[in-house]
């Protein structure tokens, strides 16, 4: 029988429980704990480093790991599982010949026990944050060739510049999406205990958390460099934009899609109706069938602001996309079409010319500023300001790939818009122009905060279930595989 090294990541109240249960199993020939006492802990070997995710962490147990496999155990959080478990983590491995293998676990929160299902690994899947759970199982011989591969020494992102790495062992594959090498157990084979757990906003917006921008810098070196390994990376020049080229009514578009914001229309249409600029613009709302109160909103609002355009579409099956094509192809669409949401606001009065003067300043063909989160109340709430500085223009286009998001408002050139066939979902559409804009043309930003994103009870996204936050992250990692894909295709077709 094929045997296993165990690395617990940390110590705490349950580690000694954790030990004494790994060291029970036949299958654990060795116990690798960071940090702690070995008076503590008699059936572990300790190694005095910080962190499994440095390198140099890595590079230690690849020097001291015989075994055919590696059991990872991130007990930040308090970790209990059956003996069955590690057996069928090694029948999974053997039976798929993977390289990773994670499974679906428990989660004990507010004293009740709740399934805590994950998602299969794609070639997109290359996102810092992708949820394997809190135990992998990795095969030794790609983790120590991983290892070796390693040119930098990272003091964050070691375990995920391994994954990556561990990943460019399989050929891709242009006709299936996911990468056979890492292995998704669709079995709850583990609990796990929270010690904390920030709120969903604070989670979601980590990454682009001043705080934090040392993690990311090495993240994108990291991403970078893989994308380079798999030849998906792209770089400038990019297509020229010719702004001037086609004649428009006006200047700029304010797009709103909106269904049931009775609460909020009204000042998003106002904060839109009291910008002041030196050129003619209009607002497009897309009213989805509302049922409580807002269409009657717009049409008094509409009925007193000629530049208002309140459009009720015919078709009764479009989501926020959907209503984004319908605006952009409307005959009164601006040469710009610039996002607001129907619960959101602009910060100030010249916040729609600050984004039309950088689409000529730089020759854009998307222009996305920053914003500052605040409660219903306009009250700021962590993290404050959303800039996500981790934009470049040198290497924008490919971190983009990396992260969930790339920020607001997002405003459009309207002739390229109108050649993207905008995906008729409620999430993601935003994410998949820019990447999809990215890719031959310049992306520019605007780092001041020039828009305020209201986080209240009504937002969509303000509390979501497991499965939901799954069906986004599935959806995301899926554009993003289609996304290298045709980049790995497009510089393929540049060398020859």
């Amino acid at each position: 029988m094929k045997k296993i090294t165990a690395v617990i990541s940390s110590v705490n109240e349950t580690t000694t429980n954790l030990v004494n249960e790994l060291q029970s199993s036949d299958l654990i020939e060795e116990i690798f704990l960071l940090s702690g006492e070995v008076n503590s802990f008699p059936n572990a070997q300790i190694i005095n480093e910080k962190s499994l995710y440095q390198t140099s962490t890595l590079k230690l147990l690849s020097d001291k790991i015989k075994s055919e496999y590696i059991l990872f155990l991130f007990n930040e959080q308090n970790i209990f599982f059956d003996k069955p478990s590690i057996e069928k983590f090694l029948a999974a491995a053997i039976e798929n010949n993977s390289k990773i293998t994670y499974s679906d676990y428990y989660e004990i929160k507010n004293n009740k026990t709740l399934e805590h299902p994950l998602i299969d690994y794609q070639i997109g899947s290359i996102r810092d944050d992708f949820d394997f759970g809190y135990i992998l199982m990795v095969n030794t011989s790609s983790f120590n060739r991983a290892v070796q591969l390693t040119k930098v020494s990272y003091n964050y992102a070691g375990f995920y510049d391994l994954r990556l790495k561990i990943t460019e062992e399989e050929k891709i594959n242009f006709q299936d999406y996911f990468v056979k090498n890492i292995h998704h157990i669709k079995e709850f084979l583990y609990t796990i205990e929270k010690n904390s757990a920030p709120l969903n906003y604070e989670k979601q917006f980590t990454y682009v958390d001043p705080k934090n921008r040392s993690v990311q810098i090495e993240m994108e070196n990291a991403a970078t460099e893989h994308l380079k390994s798999i030849g998906a990376f792209i770089k400038p020049p990019f297509k020229e934009i010719a702004l001037n080229l086609e004649k428009f009514d006006y200047e700029a578009s304010v797009i709103i899609p909106v269904k049931n914001r009775a609460k909020t229309i009204s000042t998003a249409v106002e904060s839109a109706l009291s910008q002041k600029t030196d050129f003619k613009f209009n607002i497009i709302v897309v009213d989805n069938f509302s049922t409580d109160g807002t269409t009657e909103i717009l049409k008094e609002l509409s009925a007193n602001h000629k530049n208002l355009i309140h459009i009720i579409p015919e078709r009764k099956d479009l989501l926020i996309g959907g209503c984004w094509d319908l605006a952009v192809h409307h005959s009164q669409c601006g040469k710009f079409s610039v996002q607001l949401d129907s619960d959101d606001l602009y910060k100030d009065e010249i916040a729609l010319q600050k984004i039309v003067n950088k689409f000529y300043e730089e020759k854009s063909a998307m222009v996305i500023g920053s914003y500052l989160l605040t409660d219903f109340n306009l009250n700021e709430i962590p993290p404050g300001i959303i800039d996500h500085r981790e934009w470049t223009n040198e290497n924008g286009p490919n971190n983009a790939l990396r992260i969930n998001g790339l920020g607001a408002p997002r405003a459009f050139f309207t002739p390229i818009l109108r050649n993207i066939e905008i995906p008729n979902v409620s999430y993601g559409e935003d994410y998949y122009l820019g990447i999809t804009i990215s890719r031959d043309y310049k992306i520019s930003r605007i780092y001041e905060p020039i828009y305020i994103c209201r986080r209240w009870e009504g937002n969509t996204d303000s509390s979501l279930s497991i499965q939901k936050i799954n069906e986004n992250n599935f959806y995301k990692d899926l554009l993003r595989s289609k996304e290298i894909l045709i980049r790995i295709n497009k510089n393929r077709s540049n060398d020859n």
